[in-house]
């Protein structure tokens, strides 16, 4: 077994007792309580619970550090940021369709470090450490080796948030379609991450994310062997929201059509 960085050890924890409150509501999706954060955007008591037992855990190990988390925002001052995403996919979770996760990353000083993404329903734990490459439960991930863009496959989401970015998006969409084996839209965008790190998808593109939903995933990536960079092929993916990702071969494919019909007037 690997050895873990202890930052990386305490994550796990966070992630875990996320998972098991998750799994744990899951049982009893009807009785939910959910409200509405804006068009398309849900957040339901589990969400909320599953994000205070997080902190609670980071904020034991590590009282100084400043936090980042999807549903109670900013907090503290310091070198370390914990960037909190504590179910990522609520919209499935809230239909019973099993494809969400708990994401939890480390920033130091601007650069990720540490990472985690946990899948609770299929007990998936997904972990990097900046410099000693990604795993999955034990077994260390690359990303794919397929080099032909027409036999990739490739992960997306559609932009729910802004649907404004309805119309850029659609054109990506039927460019990469009709140029590829598939293109998958699973509805948690850690989780796609993760899977670009692992192999089981070769590229990925969205517009319109949140830091938390990216920080712990692109890392993952990077310690995998991919690349991620926004649509200008630069680093401002977390600030901009905008992200493509993948494989070396791939990426290198699919980042021109997303930047072309990005920069393409509307």
């Amino acid at each position: 077994m690997h050895q873990l960085h202890p930052m990386l050890t305490v994550a796990i924890k966070a992630a875990r007792r996320a998972g098991t409150i998750i799994n744990r509501a899951s049982r009893d999706i009807d009785g939910l309580t959910v409200t509405s954060k804006r068009q398309n955007d849900f957040v339901t008591e589990v969400d909320k619970a599953a994000e205070a037992a997080v902190i609670d855990v980071l904020a034991q190990a590590y009282p100084g550090h400043a936090i980042l988390a999807e549903e109670s925002g900013a907090s503290g001052k310091s070198e370390y940021t914990w960037i909190i995403d504590p179910l990522d996919g609520t919209t499935n979770f809230i239909h019973g369709f099993p494809q969400y996760a708990v994401s939890i990353a480390l920033r130091h000083r601007g650069v990720l470090t540490q990472a985690v993404v946990f899948d609770p329903t299929r007990n998936e734990l997904f972990t990097a450490s900046r410099g000693r490459g990604a795993f999955l439960n034990d077994r260390r991930i690359r990303v794919a080796k397929r080099t032909r863009f027409e036999e990739s496959l490739i992960g997306t989401g559609f932009p729910f948030r802004e649907l404004g970015h309805l119309s850029r998006y659609t054109r990506m969409f039927k460019v990469v379609v009709a140029g590829t084996a598939g293109v998958r839209r699973a509805g948690a965008a850690a989780l796609d991450l993760a899977y670009v790190a692992a192999g089981r998808l070769d590229g990925f593109w969205e517009m319109g994310l949140a830091p938390w939903d990216m920080a712990a995933g692109t890392l993952l990536i990077l310690e995998a062997g991919g690349l991620v960079s926004d649509f200008d092929g630069e680093e401002g993916f977390l600030e901009k929201g905008h992200i493509v990702c993948g494989s070396p071969k791939i990426f290198g494919q699919l980042l021109p059509i997303i930047s072309a019909e990005h920069r393409r007037p509307r």
